[in-house]
């Protein structure tokens, strides 16, 4: 079983920046793939970003290419995303993700989740 916290959601201005942050426990944490997706009200959950713990390869969404960055902490268990230049649209609940397998954007190959973190942008 992995535990997975989210946290650093809030209230941004449009053109600002967040850096959400999950914090995993449980079991070993350098197994699993982590993934960021978001849902806003009415749609889909959508995936944006994943990381592989064991080869390093990264994966975005096009949506977020360029202005979001998934980044570890090995030492801490920690997985982060940093959202720059953010858009009213970016407005969502945000999620992190723990799959056994590889980088993909698919949310059903992911097991375990998070609670998820409020992010609002303004306009």
């Amino acid at each position: 079983q992995v535990q997975l916290v989210e946290s650093g959601g809030g209230l941004v201005q449009a053109g600002g920046s967040l850096r959400l942050s999950c914090a995993a426990s449980g079991r070993t944490f350098s197994r699993y793939t982590m993934g960021w997706f978001r849902q806003a009200p009415g749609k889909e959950r959508e995936f944006l970003a994943g990381i592989s713990w064991s080869t390093g390869r990264i994966l975005y969404a096009d949506s977020v290419k360029g202005r979001f960055t998934i980044s570890r902490a090995n030492a801490k268990n920690t997985v982060y995303l940093q959202m720059n230049s953010l858009k009213p649209e970016d407005t969502a609940v945000y999620y992190c993700a723990a799959d056994s397998g590889s980088v993909v954007p698919d949310l059903y190959e992911y097991d375990y989740w998070g609670q998820g973190t409020q992010v609002t942008v303004s306009s």
